[in-house]
């Protein structure tokens, strides 16, 4: 009998970028119409299966997108875009085939389906907006560094909702205002209301990711805020970078700008 974690498996093996979107957006429904259907265990591959395009690169190895807001450099934001939420919908659903444990309550589960399914939401529009700029998702390269992070995490779910929600797509929040203003002054509606949306839903991500971090925490019997500001020391390469969105971060839960003392300076 199929289980929560084996859906999730398959959606982490399928290559397909729309394929593995549609699986997404079907594994939630049977997820949240079928209060019987049980987690399972884990048992995560080590990689999700990846299409031939886009060429993958080493971060440092990455063109760098040209400035100003012609339909080329656009699109160029937009690919990259897609490709953080096709790793989003894999870092989701990783997290729950890698890490399910029965004894965890369910709405753990659906909060992760749910940004599962919500990643695979905004995979469909980036994409369909790229097509209506004559690109399609695989001709651009794209790096790996969002898995690099998931691998670096993978024995540790607490870890894990470090770094991945609460640093990682933490910063998004970060440089979303300016990439938005910046689509206002060409009055690129069509993408900025794209972009408004995965914004707001991100600050529910992270948000989520800060609500569950808590609850392990406090498990352990260990000071969220505390335990946060040494793991992210200690297994983020790398500091923090300003500028940080201060209001919508606060809305994700970090009330007292820890962050900021893990900051480039």
């Amino acid at each position: 009998m199929l289980t929560l974690a084996d859906l999730t498996r398959s959606v982490l093996l399928t290559a397909n970028p729309a394929k593995k979107a549609a699986l997404t957006q079907d594994l939630a429904i049977i997820w949240n119409n079928d209060p019987e259907l049980s987690v399972g265990i884990a048992h995560a591959p080590r990689r999700p299966r990846r299409p031939n395009l886009p060429e993958l690169k080493p971060p440092a190895e990455m063109p760098k997108r040209g400035r100003g807001n012609s339909p080329k450099n656009r699109a160029a934001l937009l690919h990259a875009l897609a490709h953080i939420e096709l790793n989003a919908i894999d870092l989701a659903c990783d997290l729950i085939s890698r890490f399910a444990n029965p004894l965890f309550p369910r709405e753990f589960y659906d909060d992760w389906v749910r940004i599962a399914n919500e990643e695979a939401t905004h995979f469909v529009l980036l994409t369909e907006r790229l097509a209506q700029l004559g690109t399609v998702y695989g001709d651009l390269p794209a790096h790996d560094g969002l898995w690099e992070a998931a691998e670096s995490t993978r024995d540790d779910l607490l870890l894990r909702l470090a770094i991945v929600p609460l640093v990682l797509e933490a910063r998004g929040l970060d440089v979303a205002p300016a990439i938005m203003n910046s689509l206002k002054k060409v009055a690129d509606k069509k993408t900025l209301l794209i972009l408004d949306r995965i914004y707001t839903d991100e600050i529910d991500h992270v948000s989520i990711g800060w609500k569950w971090f808590t609850y392990l925490c406090q498990r352990r019997e260990l000071d969220p805020k505390t335990h946060w500001y040494h793991l992210v020391k200690e297994y983020f390469p790398g500091k923090l970078k300003k500028p940080f969105n201060h209001e919508a971060r606060t809305l994700a839960g970090f009330r007292d700008k820890v962050y900021e003392r893990l900051c480039a300076t």
